[in-house]
């Protein structure tokens, strides 16, 4: 996040075809398999705090009276039924009992971790152009809290020893390996002299870390990676470069991308499935766009295949932050209008409407309809198969 993404040159680059490996594995039977769901940046501002303390106040839950629990819970009943997910968490935190920051410079209340936790997140990716933005201490702190949590994390590290170090997890008997890369802030760089404690974004670098898990066990590789440029729906040309140079000369097997803060495409690059960004997760920026609220959640079904890698399977679910109109202190809240930030399952919600009003129920179907567009802008749901996902009973 930030202007200073506009100095990258990103620019939006038009359709380029990237066809799949013409021989595509298939399943082995009785093989071992597992799925993943992966979602865009969590970003904290300041009226989201503010919503936290307003839900805390009733709910009597949460810490030094936050409660991030309600802003999140729409997502759990697809969060928590991965096998292994995945969050980007995309700033520092601070002290429980604060002070808070906001853009630019984000020091966020780590009670997010816990709620994030909560919803059923497993491990989240820590590198961004806001990694740094309160040095050190602040690096550290995150991964205190993370721990203190239960969060995984990588890309970033407190220690020359931890940037070592591979976040594997056993996932149904399969070791999973998450890496973590970003571009560095041109604002709040990382000194040369603690370089190690944030992986800034290179192909030698992927490259590098790859051998690594793979050497250390990992049997899947996924990478998250922090690029491009804000508010495009597009990826640049930079990205669809280094997205070809990472199928072709490198074995991840899924990227997961964000930073732009609203929906890219989903392609499969040279057999590669590629999430160019996910959108937010949790956001509610100063000036919202409509787009900056529409997110959505990957899903990924890995499938033991017969000759040895993996099958793998795309879906999709379009997430949606709702926010409340701004009141002067004599106005009223609109009949039918929403109340709270809320991060809401848009296809729950159409599937199930309740009472709700038909003006929220008409922007449900404008950011399932738009999202969709989006997703399969660079033609995934033809011979790709990105679908919808629809979740079991």
């Amino acid at each position: 996040m930030g202007r200073v993404a506009a100095t990258l040159a990103l620019v939006t680059g038009l359709t380029v075809s990237c066809t799949s490996r013409s021989a595509e594995p298939q399943a082995k039977p009785g093989g071992r398999s597992f799925t993943l769901a992966a979602a865009g940046d969590v970003l904290i501002h300041p009226e989201l705090v503010e919503q936290a303390a307003k839900d805390a106040q009733k709910t009597g839950k949460g810490q030094e009276g936050l409660d991030f629990g309600p802003l999140l819970a729409g997502v759990q009943p697809v969060i928590s039924k991965a096998d292994l997910a995945i969050c980007h968490m995309e700033t520092p935190v601070g002290d429980p009992k604060g002070p808070f920051q906001g853009y630019p410079e984000f020091l966020v209340p780590p009670q997010i971790l816990t709620a994030l936790k909560g919803v059923g997140y497993d491990t989240c990716s820590t590198a961004s152009n806001h990694t740094f933005d309160h040095g050190m201490k602040a690096v550290k702190r995150t991964l205190d809290a993370m721990d203190e949590a239960g969060l995984g994390h990588t890309g970033s590290a407190r220690t020359p020893e931890e940037a070592e170090k591979v976040n594997i997890r056993e996932v149904n008997g399969v070791k999973v390996a998450h890496l973590s890369f970003s571009w560095e802030s041109f604002v709040h760089p990382v000194p040369k002299k603690v370089s190690w404690a944030f992986n800034r974004t290179g192909l030698k670098e992927i490259k590098k870390a790859e051998t690594r898990a793979r050497q250390k066990g990992a049997e899947v590789v996924i990478l998250s990676i922090h690029w491009g440029a804000e508010h495009y729906n597009e990826p640049g040309v930079v990205q669809v470069r280094l997205a070809e140079q990472i199928s072709e000369q490198t074995g991840v097997d899924l990227v997961i991308g964000h930073h732009s803060h609203v929906v890219e495409p989903i392609q499969k690059v040279n057999g590669t499935w590629v999430a160019y960004s996910l959108g937010n997760q949790v956001a509610r920026h100063s000036s919202p766009t409509g787009l900056t609220e529409e997110g959505a959640i990957g899903w990924f079904e890995f499938r033991e295949a017969a000759g040895g890698g993996w099958t793998v399977d795309a879906r999709y679910r379009t997430t949606l932050i709702e926010i409340p109109p701004e009141l002067q202190p004599e106005e009223k809240l609109p009949e039918g209008a929403v109340e709270d930030h809320r991060l809401v399952d848009v296809r729950d919600a159409l599937d199930r409407p309740g009472e709700v009003s038909e003006e929220r129920l008409a922007r449900y179907r404008l950011a399932s309809d738009r999202t969709r567009g989006f997703l399969y802008n660079r033609g995934a749901p033809g011979g790709d198969g990105l679908q919808p996902l629809v979740l079991k009973k």
